[in-house]
């Protein structure tokens, strides 16, 4: 399908040159007609969209790991980001914590808003699903979700270790993201549905 091959970025006019190219002869105003009779739309181009922001007053925490990422075992080191997804109905917030050693997103929320409290229910999950030790590092850039005092609270209280990136510094979302690679492809529909209805709900 026409609509298809042209990754439904196609407008009417340039879908029916399209269409003649490959023989098909179609009137315009019928072209118009029968997209809107199937609910064919072009997909929008989208902004880009920055996830967390460094530019505030919250304290920081330094930096425990200066780039070296070499735990031992799990529960060593989490690394803790924000990504996004554009989908039809706006933009997916995914929040993550992922296992340095075991490379395993541990602990994650979806929303609609990137908040401290997106980050707070992706890490509250991370908690109760690997009950670390005391001392284990949490790492993240200096975005104002992870400097809020609730989420410096939760990780205090947990005997968690805060460690973040110097500004300017993208190395832990290479780590991140590497696992993050499947929810950044154009699956349009299905984290339109995820946001609708989503599979797991984190009290």
């Amino acid at each position: 399908m026409a609509h298809i091959r042209t990754r439904e970025t196609y407008g009417t006019r340039r879908l029916q040159t399209e269409l003649a190219e490959n023989g098909i002869i179609v009137g315009r105003d019928r072209l118009a007609r029968l997209r809107k009779e199937l609910r064919l739309r072009c997909k929008q181009k989208r902004k880009f969209r920055a996830t967390t922001n460094s530019n505030h007053n919250l304290p920081v925490a330094p930096n425990l790991l200066n780039q070296t990422f070499a735990p031992t075992a799990p529960n060593q080191v989490w690394v803790a980001d924000l990504t996004y997804v554009a989908t039809q109905e706006g933009w997916l917030y995914l929040a993550g914590i992922k296992d340095v050693y075991t490379c395993e997103i541990i602990g994650y929320a979806m929303g609609e808003r990137m908040t401290k409290e997106l980050t707070g229910k992706a890490l509250f999950m991370a908690l109760r699903s690997q009950r670390p030790p005391a001392g284990l590092i949490h790492h993240s850039d200096r975005g104002s979700q992870y400097c809020a005092y609730d989420y410096r609270v939760i990780q205090e209280q947990s005997g968690l270790k805060t460690s973040m990136s110097r500004k300017g510094n993208c190395y832990v979302n290479a780590t991140m993201f590497d696992r993050y690679l499947p929810f950044s492809c154009p699956l349009n529909t299905f984290v339109t549905d995820a946001v609708r209805f989503p599979p797991f709900h984190h009290h």
